[in-house]
């Protein structure tokens, strides 16, 4: 008797948290904003990634802005911060994935209209974030030449729930022994034709196509304009 109440718990939980997100999503879209939720195991260079994203943002003049989940610490906050763009950090206190309540919390008292890009860094974690809709224009799925070429394969409910992919630490692949076309292989068969990007924050490999695509993207949704 309590497995079928534990689903009925959650069913409730996750339709509330939809619900949410559907009003956030028309919200962004209103504002003219592309919103990124990026997710990742812990280690992938997520973070290292994200700044490397926001500072060339900065750079180029686009209005840009980052909400950060961890479960404790404001580290990857300040790391984030050094970009020069605003940055919230969300602690979820042991929770393993970021909600849209706690996203929507968190985005009180920016001016949404103004900003071009905002990117969510979801917890560390392959599974939980998963079911989880944040509102997001793009759901990103990150993996490094460190974790093994058949993630995809382990975790395909998050390439599967993804739009894009990124191969980072990619300047390690060699002497991390990684084969590059297994790992597109595993990808390809969770989630046929998807975009993948392969970069390196530290060396600057595949940045500019990665800011390149999101531009494209927000273009396509008509904001480019706003």
């Amino acid at each position: 008797m309590i497995e079928p109440r534990i689903l009925e718990v959650r069913t409730k939980i996750l339709k509330k948290n939809d619900e949410l997100a559907r009003d956030m999503r028309r919200r962004f879209t209103e504002a003219g904003v592309l919103v990124v939720n990026m997710v990742s195991s812990p280690g992938t260079g997520k973070t290292t990634f994200l700044r490397e994203t926001l500072a060339r943002l900065v750079a180029r003049g686009e209005p840009c802005a980052a909400v950060v989940g961890d479960l404790e610490t404001d580290n990857d906050a300040r790391r984030l911060a050094e970009s020069g763009a605003p940055v919230r950090q969300i602690m979820t206190h042991g929770l393993c994935h970021l909600e849209a309540d706690m996203v929507e919390r968190h985005l009180e008292g920016w001016n949404l209209s103004t900003l071009h890009y905002l990117f969510i860094e979801n917890v560390g974690n392959l599974v939980c974030p998963t079911s989880w809709d944040l509102g997001e224009s793009i759901r990103l799925a990150l993996l490094s030449v460190t974790e093994g070429e058949d993630k995809p394969l382990k975790y395909p409910g998050l390439f599967n729930t993804a739009d894009m992919a990124a191969i980072t630490k990619i300047d390690l692949a060699e002497v991390c022994d990684f084969n590059r076309t297994q790992a597109m292989a595993a990808i390809e068969a969770v989630r046929p034709g998807m975009r993948v990007f392969e970069v390196s924050a530290k060396k600057g490999i595949g940045i500019d196509a990665w800011l390149d695509e999101l531009a494209e993207r927000r273009g396509a949704l008509g904001y480019a304009e706003r």
